[in-house]
């Protein structure tokens, strides 16, 4: 009889789903999980942000005074397409330029993540 434990071997999950999360002072005002294997380009970023839209009108009533709001994302492709752009400023939506990446400074590391369990309880993942 042999004493040895059998070595566990971790394996890569082979499902990939990526959370859009929209969020302001207060709170997460819109978030979203992509259906498995979909990426993000102009077409599906632009009805992204119509959702997003309609999730501030409800949520953020007061806070669109004037009919304008602030947008920061990041500069990926999909975010800095001109028609991404055009589309916002015919909305009055300015963006907020995105600085390089600096890790002490990331937005998601220090405010998204801890009320992401109060956001999503019991949502499937």
């Amino acid at each position: 009889m042999s004493l040895r434990r059998k070595k566990g071997r971790q394996s890569k999950s082979k499902v990939k789903v990526m959370l859009i999360k929209f969020f302001d002072v207060r709170g997460i005002v819109h978030s979203e999980f992509l259906p498995q294997d979909q990426t993000i380009n102009q077409q599906v970023y632009r009805e992204i942000l119509r959702r997003l839209l309609r999730s501030v009108r409800e949520k953020r009533q007061e806070s669109r005074q004037g009919n304008s709001c602030l947008l920061h994302h990041n500069n990926a492709p999909a975010h800095d397409a001109l028609s991404i752009r055009q589309s916002l400023a015919e909305k009055n939506i300015a963006v907020l330029e995105h600085l390089p990446y600096l890790p002490d400074l990331d937005p998601c590391d220090f405010f998204s993540f801890p009320q992401s369990q109060e956001g999503h309880q019991g949502d499937p993942f």
